[in-house]
């Protein structure tokens, strides 16, 4: 296949990943896929600044309009690309501080998550990733193995207003926004890379506390969300994702969240229960997915390609396409050298310790090939 003639497709409904940190021939034969829409890229796609944007570059010419590329790049544990980027502190960093001070006194914690938001966000764009899956709202109720330090707070009005600081960060930096994990996956202690958690709250506690930031965080910014693979057995049977309630009647009716729904990876093992992988697909596409992520399992993938091969959504693919980011005008190097890095950099590194970083490495090796 040539690769100076883009192939004109409309974006399809999949997010796929990518083996290495170049382009093989089977993985251009995958993107090139209509039902394709985007890639999501791991730390086992990163070596070097450069030869990740090249990927990118890869990536994005093989089709018009280009696919989405985005990653897992929140800060604290959950950083795929490290060497030559700014290592971000975790949310909770930001949550410490806005607790310790006076309620006049939270504009040094509001700044430093506007600087972190933008940072990230400036530092992908500025090597062609598109958007990151950020930020977790889910509530810190001390008891997630997954969540944690992801989260800003325990408070969902706090929650609403650092994230709101970081999304504006992303904003000026060009960069669309994803929360996750909708309805909330902070009150459970399961972990759904693992298993699946159920929460056995009532639907109203969940209404008015996990989704509090999911109501006004979509309903200001209604860009992009991310399922749960969770199940709430006093709201509905079926996990979050699969959840015709959850995601039509209550996300799209109630919350009128008009932005694009991700599942979460439907190879993780709280969704893996629920059929093959183009049952799996199908099932979150029924119940109002716009987009299925399905990662490091390449089989699944060229199955639910072969199976599902006449799906198309163009009001999902409408939706996706609103995610790409905005033109980078400066390589990372040039972006590094402004005056805007430079002091965002200095703010953020006041909330970064060497133990975060520490953690992020171990972490990262562990769960390099998982979303999150």
């Amino acid at each position: 296949m040539s690769n100076d003639t883009p192939l004109d497709l409309p974006l399809g409904s999949l997010i796929v990943d990518v083996v290495g940190t170049s382009l093989s021939e089977s993985d251009r034969e995958v993107l090139s896929h209509p039902l394709v829409g985007g890639v999501i890229l791991f730390t086992r796609n990163f070596e070097s600044t450069a030869q990740l944007a090249e990927l990118n570059q890869q990536i994005h010419a093989i089709r018009t309009p280009a696919l989405a590329i985005c990653v897992d790049q929140e800060g604290g544990r959950v950083q795929r690309f490290k060497e030559g980027f700014t290592p971000l502190p975790a949310s909770s960093k930001f949550g410490q501080s806005y607790r310790q001070v006076a309620d006049s006194e939270r504009d040094a914690a509001y700044q430093a998550c506007h600087h972190s938001g933008w940072l990230m966000a400036a530092e992908m764009r500025a090597v062609g990733v598109d958007f990151s899956f950020a930020p977790v709202v889910d509530l810190d109720w001390n008891k997630s193995e997954i969540i944690g330090s992801r989260s800003f707070h325990r408070n969902p009005y706090a929650v609403c207003d650092l994230a709101a600081q970081y999304i504006a960060g992303m904003h000026q930096a060009g960069m669309k926004s994803v929360i996750k994990h909708f309805p909330g996956h902070g009150y459970v202690s399961v972990d759904s890379h693992v298993d699946l958690p159920e929460d056995p709250r009532e639907y109203e506690q969940v209404a008015v506390e996990d989704m509090v930031p999911f109501e006004q965080i979509g309903q200001a910014h209604g860009e992009g969300l991310m399922t749960a693979h969770v199940v709430f057995p006093k709201v509905d049977s079926m996990p979050t994702t699969f959840s015709p309630k959850w995601l039509q009647q209550v996300l799209r009716d109630q919350l009128n969240f008009q932005g694009v729904v991700f599942s979460d990876d439907l190879n993780m093992q709280a969704a893996r229960g629920y059929g093959s992988a183009s049952e799996r697909v199908n099932s979150a596409f029924q119940a109002g997915c716009d987009v299925a992520l399905l990662c490091n399992n390449r089989p699944e993938v060229v199955q639910v390609l072969e199976e599902m091969s006449d799906h198309h959504d163009p009001v999902s693919s409408a939706r996706l396409s609103r995610m790409r980011g905005e033109v980078a005008t400066l390589s990372l190097g040039e972006l590094k050298k402004t005056d805007e890095w430079k002091e965002a950099h200095d703010i953020v590194m006041q909330y970064v310790a060497e133990e975060d970083v520490i953690r992020n490495l171990d972490f990262d090796e562990k769960e390099s090939n998982d979303t999150e």
